[in-house]
């Protein structure tokens, strides 16, 4: 009987060490994760107004939409306008960095969006914009 040569075995059962693959890939996962910046939607759609000067913002990590109606959605719920200032603060202390949007239906009532700026800016952000769609000529 003849004994097999311990290199014979290691070619028919090749082995390769998947540790450093993932090592990199839970790298990769942790890098696009801490990246990643994160968009509170509103929760409705809304008809905006168009606008000649509409422009793109980059940082809009707020957005408040006010149906035609007047109601007053923030993270996909529907809100009194008392709640407006709290709300947007509370959401801007968890990323100073955003900037609100104001996304209000082309019939809402000018006062109705008045407040809610009102409540922005009492809420300690002036850097809020109304959204609206770029009118196609």
């Amino acid at each position: 009987m003849r004994r097999r040569s311990s290199r014979s075995s290691i070619e028919q059962n090749p082995e390769i060490d998947m540790t450093p693959m993932l090592d990199i890939v839970f790298i990769m996962l942790i890098f696009f994760i801490v990246t990643t910046s994160f968009v509170k939607e509103s929760g409705i759609d809304v008809n905006r107004p168009s606008a000649q000067t509409a422009q793109t913002k980059e940082r809009a990590h707020i957005i408040v939409s006010i149906k035609a109606n007047g109601e007053i959605w923030i993270d996909k719920r529907a809100i009194d306008i008392r709640a407006v200032r709290a709300n947007v603060a509370r959401l801007h202390a968890e990323n100073p960095l955003g900037s609100v949007i104001i996304a209000a239906d082309r019939d809402t009532h000018v006062n109705v969006l008045v407040q809610v700026m009102d409540q922005v800016r009492l809420a300690g952000i002036s850097n809020a914009s109304i959204a609206t769609e770029t009118e196609s000529q």
